[in-house]
């Protein structure tokens, strides 16, 4: 089960960055051209979030079962020398955390928004920030931090 749901986490991220990609064009087209906020917007919103949801929970799924996270807790110490270690124990889920929750709480608030505008904005702002974190906490095949094939095989 641990390696299908990591099969599964690894393949989703696409589906999250697209989404988030899609939010914040689709975002800044409303903004710069005054567009009315939709309910294709509204609901490219609420599935961004979700799908970052879906992933979430995957995902500490897989780190609660992590042979990696796992000697990392059992011996901090000497865990903390490895850089590798150090991510997945570490690094990976703070990051991942607070992008979920900034990107949770810039959906929450442009529901909230009023005007057209503060909801373009509002997803812009929040879900740019979500994006740079997640881009920074992802493991790519190039990072210095740790680094995994971009598309895991079972």
């Amino acid at each position: 089960m641990y390696s299908t749901l990591l099969f599964f986490h690894s393949w989703v991220r696409w589906l999250v960055l697209v989404f988030l990609v899609y939010s914040i064009y689709r975002a800044i087209m409303g903004y710069t051209k005054n567009k009315t906020f939709s309910k294709t917007d509204n609901a490219i919103r609420h599935w961004t979030a979700t799908v970052a949801h879906i992933q979430l929970m995957v995902g500490i799924i897989i780190y609660t079962q992590s042979p990696v996270v796992k000697y990392f807790w059992r011996d901090t110490t000497s865990a903390l020398q490895n850089m590798d270690v150090t991510f997945y124990g570490l690094i990976h889920i703070l990051l991942m955390l607070t992008a979920i929750i900034i990107l949770t709480i810039g959906s929450a608030l442009a529901k909230r928004k009023p005007a057209d505008k503060e909801k373009f904005r509002t997803i812009l702002m929040w879900f740019s920030i979500a994006l740079i974190i997640i881009f920074i906490a992802i493991p790519w095949s190039f990072s210095p931090l740790s680094n995994r094939p971009l598309f895991r095989t079972f």
